[in-house]
């Protein structure tokens, strides 16, 4: 059985290796890497504020570590809801690159958000659905739907009852069923670079024909740099609204970048990341675009 000590530094080990799938789990679940981190370091901290005993005498430091992060998040949701009745036009998840691009610490450290995978449970499309979710909704289908944890698991982790934890569930995918289903992302990379390539030559004709006639733009500037506040409906109004910004804006340059693990767009002017934005590609056109350009959802983007 070992000793005491030896099943501490098991523990110990144990509560460590934990932390990638916590940050994945806490990124899914509010929409900001930020936030997660901030989440899965006071999961920690309630960790380590356990005397050595205790925390020896838990059978799984992961499911402790779990139990405690959803119960965070839980309580960061409740208050989240009440803050972007207050934001400033449309609230986007914070973007995510692929790992060669995260931002490294001026201590080469690694940045936080290179501990989530990038799947489809992070599309973009897949995040904004997640964000109609009532708390309760949002954490019970990340951990059931996405985590795979059982519902008697559930029930425990957020005080309810299996049954209760069911109809969540449910509820939850009657709103991803709602939402358009997010395209394969095979085939979007060809679609994204003719974009790309219109909207530098402000060719309004190149661009309506990429959009889907009913796509929709939204743009998250948060009150601190300009955007539309509401969404842009209609390709030829997304294209000539599209024309409209690179006039405003010499010297916009345009690269091909992976978003939340598809084929996006980023906009950067004078080396600085300006909008971060990811497509849905349907057919062969451009069904959705989600413009990010809120500066503080924008600090784990490289300037090269």
């Amino acid at each position: 059985m070992g000793t005491e000590g030896e099943r501490f530094g098991r523990n110990a080990d144990a509560a460590v290796g934990e932390r990638r799938q916590l940050v994945g789990l806490a990124y899914r679940m509010l929409g900001s890497v930020a936030e997660a981190e901030d989440a899965v370091q006071e999961a920690y901290a309630r960790w380590y504020a356990q005397p050595p005993e205790r925390r020896a005498a838990i059978a799984s430091p992961g499911a402790w570590l779990t139990t405690v992060l959803s119960r965070v998040c839980l309580d960061v949701l409740g208050s989240a809801r009440v803050r972007r009745e207050r934001y400033v036009g449309e609230w986007l998840p914070e973007p995510l690159p692929d790992g060669a691009q995260w931002a490294v610490g001026a201590a080469g450290t690694a940045d936080p958000a290179d501990r989530i995978t990038l799947d489809e449970s992070v599309g973009m499309a897949f995040l904004v659905v997640l964000e109609s979710m009532t708390p309760a909704e949002r954490v019970v289908f990340v951990l059931h739907d996405v985590f795979r944890y059982p519902f008697p698991e559930i029930a425990a982790i957020v005080d309810r009852t299996p049954a209760a934890c069911r109809q969540l569930a449910s509820s939850a995918r009657r709103r991803v069923g709602a939402a358009p289903a997010p395209a394969p992302a095979t085939g979007s990379a060809v679609v994204v670079r003719e974009f790309r390539q219109a909207w530098e030559a402000k060719d309004i004709g190149a661009l309506v024909g990429l959009l889907d006639p009913s796509a929709v733009l939204v743009a998250d500037g948060g009150g601190l740099v300009s955007a539309v506040v509401r969404p842009v409906e209609g390709g030829e109004r997304i294209a000539h609204y599209l024309a409209l910004m690179a006039e405003k804006a010499p010297g916009l340059v345009l690269l091909e970048r992976t978003v939340n693990g598809r084929p996006g767009l980023v906009a950067q002017r004078d080396g600085a990341t300006a909008t971060v934005a990811a497509l849905d590609v349907v057919d062969g056109r451009i069904t959705r675009i989600w413009a990010v350009r809120n500066p503080e959802k924008l600090g784990r983007w490289t300037a090269a």
